[in-house]
């Protein structure tokens, strides 16, 4: 029997805002990121969505006493989707790999009323500098679409549960990003 892992490809990726066991780095083929929104949470939030021409680094981790429920409520907005084919990754014994996705159908953009959290933006892109060095967060921002949408200014006050400290250059990074892909920040009220 196949060990159960999941491919994180968003906040999973930064080991400091979870214990899941035997995280490695990964490759998932066919798939990209997005912002979207849907009525299930008051903010956008990333997913992913099929793309043959694609791929996206992320992690994989093993499923927490092989409890696929107990990650699938965790993951409560998304549809579990099999994927072991698609992922790249060093592991060398028999796994079972599946990624989360919010289907079509059930998401939408992002708007002024479900913005992107900067605190979110913050955990992800700091995960991808540590896991992949600054190239794999130039590519975290190369392989997302919808940099257009608002980016809510809440590092004052994060709002997402699982917000990390960021030391200032990563901070920098963060920021000299998003002004590369012209994102719009918005000041919390």
């Amino acid at each position: 029997m196949a060990d159960p892992y999941f491919f994180g490809y968003g906040s999973l990726v930064n080991l400091s805002t979870h214990d899941f066991p035997d995280p490695r780095p990964a490759l998932l083929k066919g798939w990209r990121r997005a912002w979207r929104h849907t009525d299930l949470r008051p903010v956008a939030f990333l997913t992913a969505v099929p793309d043959p021409q694609a791929e996206i680094e992320g992690m994989i981790a093993h499923v927490p006493r092989n409890d696929w429920a107990a990650l699938d409520e965790r993951e409560w907005a998304y549809d579990r989707i099999p994927a072991t084919q698609s992922v790249k990754h060093p592991l060398t014994h028999d796994i079972e790999i599946a990624v989360y996705s919010v289907p079509q159908g059930r998401h939408g953009e992002p708007s002024s009323h479900h913005p992107l959290l900067l605190s979110y933006i913050d955990v992800v892109v700091q995960g991808y500098l540590r896991a992949f060095g600054e190239g794999g967060a130039d590519r975290f921002f190369a392989t997302t679409d919808g940099w257009d949408a608002p980016v809510l200014n809440d590092r004052d006050a994060p709002r997402y549960p699982r917000h990390q400290q960021l030391k200032m250059a990563e901070t920098e990074f963060v920021d000299d990003r998003l002004r590369r892909c012209a994102a719009r920040i918005v000041q919390t009220a």
